[in-house]
């Protein structure tokens, strides 16, 4: 599998570190809010990655973090921490917002089909581990204390800006909008590790550091826990594209400053789903999320399918218009399944199956191209073999997509023989053919004819049987 490196700027041939395990990492969520789609579409592409490499035969261990401290509102490491924002607005504590969307957040999760990783980890259990990562820094020189906060020395790098593919003016956080100076800073671009008490008296979660009273700085965060949970190297490490800078930047910083070695080999990032107004943000504008998507009518699952129609790495612009073609492109695709015999008599076409899945994988070798993938279920459909076969390839092929296609189309099924059966047991009908019944029996066999002719017009033909009429509609 090749796979597109965020932090070479091209496609690589995957090979993982350790042959028996894939260590990859996913920034989670910070639970002050419910996730907006935009937020999900990295998840779901995330999540499709992972299922890849274990189609592909790999052992995946994933680790996740939960935000649940120190992520300020401004990429400057100013502002309100965003938890505290959150639980003033819904009049909780921090750790009852905390809870309440980590559960909804888990709750779309499974809505979407995406697998809970391996390990979750909210980043209020690894205090420790912040403290010690950040004192070794301390004694390696690249952090300082300065104003009671401690400090990440980006001076000390040879390198800062490692995704330096983007515009500088991007990556300055001097000229980024809405971000204040802060003066204990020796340089622009340096970060806090940690805070103390001295600057956000009000911040609810604090614990006792060398440093004084406070809490971690967001960055070090995902360092902690990931070095906690894959060791001191890893293979992939995800997150939306947002993040590549500053906090994927900062991460990386931080972490080989400490290690004293390259950290991870490939950096998988998603690009934004933008509406036609621009980015998708809690913001700005109607807040997209799973719980309006099915208030509205929408399948979460059809979100799924909009998003593995397009590329990971192109921006994807969201509209009602471009959710109901993909619905009724979905919905098409699971007629044609549902047409698919999964009793058909005869033996699997195992060559003809393993063309197929060969098709399937260099769609999706070719840096996770799931329009591919999704490309290659029709030619499962077109293909000139038995449905068994076709039933297989595409039960093969869902286990990476996470459409539901294969218990779509039974529930698909198993509604028109429903329908059909409803459609038997029509009462007007019935009460027509025992009226006809009784009229034979009183030997009033000019009622029955006139029964009989009636349901002829209603398109209904009856058939006598040695147990008892019965009818069916002539097409």
């Amino acid at each position: 599998m090749y796979l597109y490196n965020s932090l070479t700027r091209k496609k690589e041939l995957f090979v993982p570190n350790h042959p028996d395990i894939v260590k990859m990492y996913t920034c989670g969520p910070t639970v002050y809010h419910y996730a907006h789609i935009g937020n999900l579409r990295t998840y779901i592409m995330e999540d499709v990655l992972e299922k890849y490499l274990r189609y592909l035969g790999y052992n995946v261990k994933r680790v996740m973090n939960i935000t649940d401290v120190g992520h300020l509102s401004s990429d400057g490491d100013t502002g309100e921490d965003k938890m505290l924002k959150g639980a003033k607005r819904e009049h909780k504590t921090v750790m009852e917002i905390a809870k309440m969307y980590t559960d909804a957040f888990f709750a779309d999760c499974r809505k979407l089909n995406i697998k809970r990783p391996d390990v979750v980890e909210p980043a209020t259990n690894c205090i420790a581990d912040y403290i010690h990562i950040i004192e070794t820094l301390l004694e390696k020189g690249y952090a300082y204390r300065a104003g009671g906060n401690v400090y990440f020395d980006t001076s000390k790098l040879e390198k800062y800006y490692v995704f330096n593919d983007f515009n500088a003016e991007d990556l300055d956080v001097g000229v980024r909008e809405g971000v204040e100076e802060d003066a204990n800073k020796r340089n622009k671009n340096d970060f806090v590790l940690w805070f103390t008490q001295s600057k956000f008296e009000d911040q609810a979660l604090k614990w006792d550091s060398p440093w004084g009273v406070g809490y971690p700085g967001w960055h070090i965060e995902c360092t902690g826990i990931s070095i906690k949970h894959l060791g001191e190297d890893m293979d992939i490490h995800c997150g939306g594209i947002d993040n590549a800078f500053p906090h994927h930047t900062n991460e990386i910083a931080q972490s080989e400053a400490y290690l004293g070695h390259k950290w991870v080999n490939f950096w998988f990032h998603v690009l934004h789903l933008n509406t036609t107004a621009g980015k998708m943000s809690k913001s700005s504008g109607e807040f997209l999320t799973v719980s309006l998507l099915e208030q509205k009518g929408y399948d979460p699952i059809a979100y799924r399918f909009f998003c593995l129609q397009s590329h990971y790495r192109k921006n994807l612009v969201f509209s009602w218009e471009n959710l109901d073609n993909a619905v009724l492109a979905y919905n098409k695709l699971v007629d044609k399944i549902a047409a698919l015999d999964p009793a058909a008599p005869g033996e699997l076409d195992k060559q003809l199956l393993w063309e197929l899945k060969q098709r399937f994988r260099k769609g999706m070798d070719a840096d996770l191209n799931t329009s591919l993938g999704i490309t290659a279920l029709y030619d499962v459909l077109k293909a000139k073999t038995d449905d068994r076969t076709k039933l297989a390839a595409i039960r093969d092929f869902d286990t990476v997509l996470g459409l539901n296609l294969i218990e779509a189309a039974a529930k698909k099924r198993e509604a028109a023989k429903q329908a059909a059966a409803d459609e038997e047991r029509d009462p007007e009908i019935e009460a027509l053919l025992a009226a006809r019944t009784s009229a034979k029996k009183e030997k009033n066999f000019a009622e029955a004819d006139r029964i009989r002719d009636e349901l002829k017009a209603k398109g209904i033909e009856i058939i006598d049987t040695p147990q008892g009429p019965k009818w069916r509609r002539i097409k």
